[in-house]
């Protein structure tokens, strides 16, 4: 989704209700930077052109996203990092063996 500048909010949620954290769903929001695309587990209106836009201008200036989840009200808190392979990434990669 990231690499696709594609502001899947499904996917985000899909991956929330499999990370083995037991939460109520109406409780859920998630934004992609400035962009809200979720709030009390629906999906908002949003401009998917602008959502898109800042996949791309944020991967391509510092490689980073920001995913925010929100998944109650509780104290609980955490942070992780992860990638989103690109083509050149796998291409790169691929041609060469340890």
């Amino acid at each position: 989704a990231v690499f696709g500048r594609d502001p899947n909010w499904g996917r985000i949620a899909c991956a929330a209700g499999y990370a083995g954290v037991e939460f109520d769903q109406s409780t859920l929001r998630i934004s992609l930077g400035p962009h809200a695309l979720m709030e009390a587990g629906q999906p908002l209106e949003f401009d998917e052109k602008a959502a898109s836009g800042y996949l791309k201008a944020a991967g391509d200036v510092r490689g980073t996203v920001v995913v925010d989840i929100s998944v109650g009200s509780g104290q609980g808190s955490g942070v992780a990092f992860g990638c989103d392979l690109s083509y050149d990434y796998v291409e790169i990669n691929a041609e060469y063996t340890t």
